[in-house]
């Protein structure tokens, strides 16, 4: 009897301690998947340059869609962190929150087709004032959805893993670089007329959205993985009080300062040239309207290949990558060669090698900062890091999406 009793003593611990195994790999698939279908929307607008400079030849489309929609995401990150400062009322769960962004993005996705379908029927050349205004509100609403999406999605999984966290930036490459092959694709299919860009652009924006619709039959699936549950009641259980996003964020923020700094210094430089320097201020008179899909493709290539890196290796130690964070503004004076330096420098075999070096750059140093931030703290405080740090990557996407303008003044 005894024996019997100790055996049924033992067992739930024995259950406890065992790790469900990710089989398939279906977890990291889906987080793979969750963080390239949250960039596909921003992709998906400013890798259609050629469309919207040929709807609005007197703007500077991707400069004005980088401030509009780094401004709203970096709002709604800000929100999350602040939330329990100003609101007793508790957030919803993290798939409501994705859910309900997820829904976002595609609403804001068909109403560019949609928009450009009842505008073209009145002006066939150019598209209105209004119809821009649509447009820029739509890219507003999908910087709004992406806070709500990304600062959940990397919040979560600062709890788990860092392999998970490597999948979600991994995924985030992948996003520019198939939205990238998607327009070069539907570019090059359908007759380089007027109707066949417009055709094409439809049909890119319709199947960006599908992808959307994919991620939210995969963000109601993650929930029910064993793996996934097991590490977050283990997350529950090792927290000491209730934690989470209600913990002090200035108090987190001051441990990870260095991580915050170097993060904000990639995407300063690097969304201050790309993708309003590479779509406006050089040119090819061989490649014509599709250099500027070439650069950003290539961009999106070298992001893809850096974030894969670290699955490959990754550094145990934060000091080398923060240093190479802050020497990325080599960029600066490299790039400012190919417009006023010697005339070989801003041809397109510099400015494209150029262009793959600071994708591969931004891809791998923002992927080992992503890693190794949440694990620096106790695991309570994991999820406030990971929406610490996403919030520090938008803040510099809105800074650089600002300092973008000062190349048109040189």
């Amino acid at each position: 009897m005894e024996s019997l009793n100790l055996k049924v003593d033992m067992n739930p611990n024995k259950i406890h301690d065992v790790e469900p195994k990710d089989t398939y790999q279906i977890a990291y698939m889906i987080h793979f998947f969750l963080g390239a279908g949250y960039l596909v929307p921003w992709n998906a607008f400013i890798t259609a340059v050629d469309y919207f400079q040929y709807l609005y030849p007197t703007k500077h489309i991707n400069k004005v869609f980088s401030v509009g929609y780094m401004s709203a995401a970096v709002t709604v990150l800000l929100t999350l962190l602040c939330w329990p400062k100003s609101c007793r009322i508790q957030l919803p769960s993290v798939r409501t929150r994705m859910n309900v962004g997820q829904a976002l993005f595609i609403s804001a996705l068909m109403v560019a087709p949609v928009t450009d379908w009842i505008d073209h029927g009145n002006q066939s050349e150019i598209g209105s004032n209004v119809a821009f205004v649509v447009l820029v509100s739509m890219v507003m609403v999908s910087g709004l959805a992406d806070g709500l999406v990304g600062g959940s999605l990397v919040g979560a999984t600062g709890e788990l893993p860092g392999r998970y966290m490597q999948a979600v930036f991994a995924g985030n490459a992948t996003a520019g670089l198939m939205v990238s092959i998607l327009r070069v694709i539907t570019k090059a299919s359908l007759p380089h007329t007027q109707k066949g860009l417009r055709t094409s652009t439809q049909i890119y924006f319709v199947f960006s959205a599908l992808i959307v619709l994919i991620c939210v039959i995969c963000t109601n699936v993650l929930d029910k993985l064993p793996v996934i549950r097991y590490y977050r009641n283990k997350s529950r259980n090792e927290a000491t009080g209730h934690m989470a996003i209600g913990t002090h964020f200035c108090v987190v923020v001051k441990k990870i300062r260095w991580f915050v700094t170097a993060g904000l210094v990639i995407y300063i430089v690097s969304l201050s040239i790309f993708p309003g320097y590479l779509s406006e201020n050089v040119s090819s008179d061989y490649f014509k309207d599709w250099y500027p899909i070439i650069l950003i493709t290539t961009f999106n290539v070298g992001d893809f290949l850096g974030k894969c890196l670290t699955a490959i290796y990754l550094p145990r130690r934060s000091k080398g990558a923060i240093w190479c964070c802050m020497a990325r503004v080599v960029f600066y004076p490299l790039f400012m060669g190919c417009i006023h330096g010697p005339k070989w420098m801003g041809s397109e075999v510099p400015v494209i090698v150029l262009t793959l070096m600071l994708g591969v750059s931004n891809g791998y140093l923002t992927s080992v900062l992503m890693i190794l931030a949440p694990k620096s703290v106790p695991v309570e405080e994991s999820e406030v890091v990971g929406i610490a740090m996403e919030t520090s990557l938008v803040v510099g996407l809105v800074v650089g999406s600002a300092f973008g303008w000062l190349w048109n003044l040189l």
